[in-house]
């Protein structure tokens, strides 16, 4: 329970997630932001409108999935870094998940890392496809990570293997 210890529920998760069908479209956004705080970042940087303007800056955001091209521009604005991106379409047998992430080292593209879930237990090795880090971004990096297709929806961080 997130009021307990920091992780929400599987009905609180099931509640942000894009449809099924909607997966097989390619790249989507995944608000999972699940407290009502004043913030609307993200419902400015979306340039596809896919973020709902929010009645009140209190309001959680909600995504248009139909809208939404996964592009993540929501993300790197997201100060509680809770906006991922899922790529069902990247390969037959991984997903795509891109990551915000603001640590040192950086991860290096072709690296192994350690995917791990919302409660920080290990659920697969993932392998780093790209390192975004543009100015744009405001020093929030974008990493993106090939997973297992089944643990795309469990996966929400990574921890690097060794620190270099």
């Amino acid at each position: 329970m997130l009021s307990q210890n920091g992780i929400p529920t599987a009905e609180e998760v099931t509640s942000v997630l894009p449809p099924a069908e909607r997966l097989t479209k390619g790249p989507v956004a995944i608000a999972e932001c699940f407290q009502n705080i004043p913030c609307d970042p993200c419902y400015h940087s979306c340039k596809q409108g896919a973020i709902q303007e929010f009645n009140d800056i209190n309001e959680r955001p909600q995504i248009n999935f139909d809208k939404c091209n996964g592009c993540g521009s929501c993300m790197s604005r997201c100060p509680g870094l809770a906006i991922f991106v899922v790529d069902a379409t990247y390969s037959d047998n991984e997903a795509l998940v891109k990551i915000p992430y603001e640590f040192l080292p950086l991860p290096e593209v072709g690296e192994i890392v350690t995917a791990i879930n919302r409660g920080g237990q290990a659920v697969a090795e993932a392998k780093v496809i790209k390192v975004q880090n543009t100015k744009v971004q405001d020093r929030t990096v974008i990493v993106w990570l090939a997973v297992p297709k089944e643990q795309m929806m469990e996966v929400r961080h990574f921890r690097v293997k060794e620190v270099r």
